[in-house]
């Protein structure tokens, strides 16, 4: 660390905001870095968890994302926002292993994982949810958080076929992070129901439970608020927020409600038509004119 408390090779002074608050830069050369950010709590964020340069990807020739590049630091809530269209979850799907880019690379913690596939992304450290909640709904909730644990095992699928004394070991240490875990969500007292029997926006909740179980680095939420009221998405909101502290998480969003993302994101990145047009704090996006035009609309209130 330099001794203003900047990773080593970062330079230059720190930018402020209109409300004085320590600003990441933007527009930077490709390869250029910058100053150290700081989150809107006023925690440093350190070195960058990770590095999405110069990402295309075509489908039969049509391009839904064009050169998109930007980073995302450790312990971050960052959201990716845009109309319907605009390649939100095609990064998510490239980010987490589902589509490999046409070009561009993909950086997660220092290692190059483009074009990796999900179960070697989740390997490393990404977890993530989808729009549409996909729980087994026959299971309890405690199964479906174990089930997010697999990705850890040790035993082979023959000793838990045979139910060898050492699977029976690891199914039962599974059990007790899993209930450590709803524990420390405040979700314990749904442990024993079923997963379909459950409001919708339980069931975000344990889904992000179930993602947690994989001991991720960087979640990506896609949609989380899909769906739900006014009332569920505040209590959506408390939720990420303690997820984000409780386990020293880095979490990407992308969102469609603007009360959520407005009210958690510390930074937000816009994308229209396959590109990113905006890059800032919630205060300068929402009044940055090309997204107002592009996907907030001309006087509408976030």
């Amino acid at each position: 660390m330099s001794p203003k408390g900047r990773p080593e090779g970062e330079s230059g002074p720190q930018r402020v905001s209109a409300e004085g608050r320590p600003e990441s830069p933007k527009g930077r050369p490709e390869g250029e870095s910058g100053p150290q950010r700081v989150s809107a709590e006023g925690r440093p964020v350190s070195h960058r968890v990770l590095t999405v340069d110069g990402l295309v990807k075509s489908f039969d020739g049509v391009h839904a994302v064009r050169g998109v590049s930007f980073d995302v630091a450790a312990g971050e809530l960052v959201a990716l926002i845009g109309p319907n269209g605009a390649g939100k979850t095609t990064v998510f799907n490239v980010i987490s292993g589902f589509y490999t880019p046409t070009k561009g690379k993909v950086i997660f913690d220092g290692a190059d994982i483009t074009g990796k596939k999900p179960d070697r992304a989740a390997a490393a450290g990404i977890s993530r949810t989808f729009q549409n909640a996909r729980l087994f709904t026959g299971l309890s909730v405690v199964d479906n958080v174990m089930v997010g644990q697999h990705l850890r095992l040790k035993s082979s699928p023959l000793a838990a076929m045979v139910g060898l004394p050492s699977y029976k070991r690891e199914e039962k240490a599974m059990y007790d992070r899993a209930m450590e875990l709803l524990g420390r969500l405040t979700l314990t007292d749904l442990a024993h129901r079923k997963a379909g029997g459950l409001p919708y926006g339980p069931q975000r909740r344990v889904e992000i439970a179930r993602a947690l179980a994989t001991q991720p680095k960087l979640l990506l939420l896609d949609e989380p608020a899909a769906g739900m009221n006014a009332e569920e998405a505040k209590d959506l909101m408390a939720f990420i927020r303690c997820v984000r502290d409780e386990f020293k998480l880095t979490i990407f969003l992308v969102e469609h409600q603007m009360r959520v993302v407005m009210g958690i994101c510390e930074r937000i990145l816009v994308l229209d038509h396959g590109e990113r047009i905006a890059e800032g704090t919630p205060h300068e996006v929402q009044n940055n004119p090309q997204v107002i035009q592009a996907y907030l609309g001309v006087g509408t209130s976030a």
